[in-house]
């Protein structure tokens, strides 16, 4: 049940990361329309975009760990053998893991002050900021999750194979 719900999150925060750039492509289409025809586009369909990105990015980092769908040059371990490389892959990956780690915990202490001081960004409305900062925790953390399977688990994060993907 636990792999269940964790699975349907990271695929459902996959799912609204497509729709958020289905999105942002509608409101830069709608901002240029009403440009083009002389009149003012709406504030919110630009801060829309705006915020749309980061949700974008961090919602979707943690199914492109998952799928391995991040951007690694395999030239390196298309020439080590299987335990060199087995071992590099795994440390990368450790790497990977300590990093997002890190990142979440400064993600949480982030999300605590903008609740502390009661931020707002103030662009075209008044949006709490926590709103925005909790995708820092939430994707790094889950990042961190998808990284340590390639630590710990028996996939590994490199197929050393170079220009070739699994």
């Amino acid at each position: 049940m636990i792999n269940t719900t964790y699975k349907t999150l990271l695929y459902g925060m996959a799912t609204i990361s497509g729709l958020t750039l289905v999105w942002i492509m509608v409101s830069v289409v709608a901002s240029v329309v009403m440009r083009n025809l002389g009149l003012q586009p709406f504030a919110w369909l630009f801060t829309s975009a705006e915020y749309g990105l980061l949700y974008m990015t961090m919602l979707g980092a943690p199914w492109l760990v998952r799928e391995k769908g991040h951007v690694h040059i395999e030239l390196l371990t298309s020439a080590l053998s299987e335990g060199p490389r087995q071992l590099l892959s795994r440390t990368v990956a450790f790497a990977c893991v300590v990093v997002c780690a890190i990142l979440a915990w400064k993600g949480i202490e982030l999300v605590l002050t903008n609740l502390e001081r009661g931020d707002f960004d103030t662009r075209a409305y008044y949006f709490p900021r926590w709103l925005l900062t909790i995708a820092f925790p939430l994707s790094f953390g889950l990042m961190a999750v998808e990284f340590s399977r390639f630590v710990f688990g028996s996939e590994l994060m490199h197929s050393g194979e170079a220009g070739i993907h699994e």
